[in-house]
């Protein structure tokens, strides 16, 4: 069963260059909504393995990718695809509007 990539301040740049496309969750333990979507992020790094790389950032651990990408409310996702942000969404959603955001970068 594959798990969500722990992602830090000094990963995120080597992570989020992959080939593959990239969904960032920033969260923390403190958040409820977080919470909820955990379980649904750690479901997607299992449909995507080896298609796309799913990652979280506890952006209480790693402040500075928190701030460079000025993370205000959690959670927030974003979508990398060639080191670049073409996606977001902040706040708890449905799994499949998760799964749609990385299916778009498959293509």
């Amino acid at each position: 069963m594959s798990k969500p990539v722990e992602i830090t301040d000094s990963n995120f740049e080597e992570i989020i260059n992959s080939e593959k496309p990239v969904l960032v969750d920033f969260w923390a333990e403190w958040c409820g909504p977080c919470k909820m979507i955990g379980p649904l992020v750690e479901e997607l790094a299992n449909e995507f393995e080896g298609k796309a790389i799913i990652g979280k950032v506890d952006v209480d651990a790693n402040p500075e990718v928190s701030a460079k990408f000025g993370i205000r409310s959690i959670p927030t996702l974003l979508v990398f695809k060639g080191g670049e942000i073409v996606d977001k969404q902040v706040g708890a959603v449905p799994k499949s509007v998760l799964s749609e955001k990385i299916e778009a970068q498959l293509a």
